[in-house]
């Protein structure tokens, strides 16, 4: 059967569809087996196509219509219309490139990334209904695309991080996450000001377990989503870690960098649904 993550806050929103694929009920082989949805990775594209459209008929949704992006550890993001719809669907030749984050106020265009560790950013605009998703790694969180996300929102469509809610979805959690020292240095100029910036565990940027130094990607995002201005309550919680439960989730950590992707979906449904 397959089984989806849907972000706790934005259940009981009939006019959104926002998953997060699991690794179950797919045909891919190997490493990834078995619902493996990412074209990138040396996965048997025609098993990734069935992937991807098991995952969208279970949402109700046609994956010929997703608009992908390259997904290279940026922090840049683009505004994509129904024009873009198809745009990395099927194969990478047409893929959004250069992109790590896809903006649309557009009904039944919906925007796919995948991961396996990095964090998925949802953002929603409740006033001028208006949806992002970025991929956030180490490298997009330190570049701060939430960010960067919430500005062009603003720009084009007049958001207002007051008016949005958001959503980490499953990533790497902090305890499985360590990181070198030089990181910590690297890190204090994004991060450095925050109160949560380095100390404890459960609430902590940075922190030391077991005599490592370990990053919350979780944490840091939640950090800055309140720097632009979402209210605390507005954000959804702590989401599952991919490394933990890797048997549900594809783990790059975990796996060795042998892994394939899950999916991560957001889309404005048409009013027929």
């Amino acid at each position: 059967m397959l089984k989806y993550y849907v972000p706790p806050i934005f259940k009981g929103i009939s006019s959104l569809c926002a998953a997060v694929s699991e690794r179950d009920a797919g045909v891919s082989r190997g490493f990834f087996q078995s619902l493996n949805l990412g074209l990138h990775v040396g996965d048997d594209p025609l098993a990734v196509n069935e992937n991807r459209r098991r995952f969208f008929e279970a949402l109700n949704l046609d994956y010929a219509q997703s608009v992908c992006c390259e997904q290279v550890h940026s922090n840049t993001v683009k505004v994509v219309t129904a024009k873009d719809c198809g745009k990395g669907a099927k194969n990478l030749e047409n893929v959004i490139k250069g992109v790590d984050g896809l903006i649309t106020a557009e009904e039944d265009v919906p925007l796919l990334l995948f991961f396996a560790d990095c964090a998925p950013l949802f953002l929603y605009d409740a006033q001028n209904k208006v949806i992002a998703l970025l991929h956030a790694g180490w490298r997009g969180t330190y570049g701060d695309i939430a960010g960067n996300a919430l500005a062009a929102m603003q720009k084009h469509f007049g958001t207002r991080p007051s008016d949005c809610l958001a959503a980490i979805g499953p990533c790497i959690g902090g305890e499985c996450y360590s990181v070198s020292d030089d990181f910590l240095t690297q890190m204090k100029s994004r991060f450095g000001s925050f109160d949560n910036f380095y100390g404890d565990a459960a609430t902590s940027i940075l922190f030391r377990a077991q005599g490592k130094l370990h990053f919350s990607l979780y944490q840091a995002n939640l950090a800055l989503l309140q720097k632009h201005g979402l209210k605390k309550e507005c954000i959804g919680g702590l989401p599952p870690c991919t490394a933990c439960f890797n048997d549900s989730y594809f783990s790059y950590r975990a796996e060795h960098g042998k892994t394939g992707r899950h999916g991560a979906i957001f889309c404005l449904r048409p009013k027929r649904h």
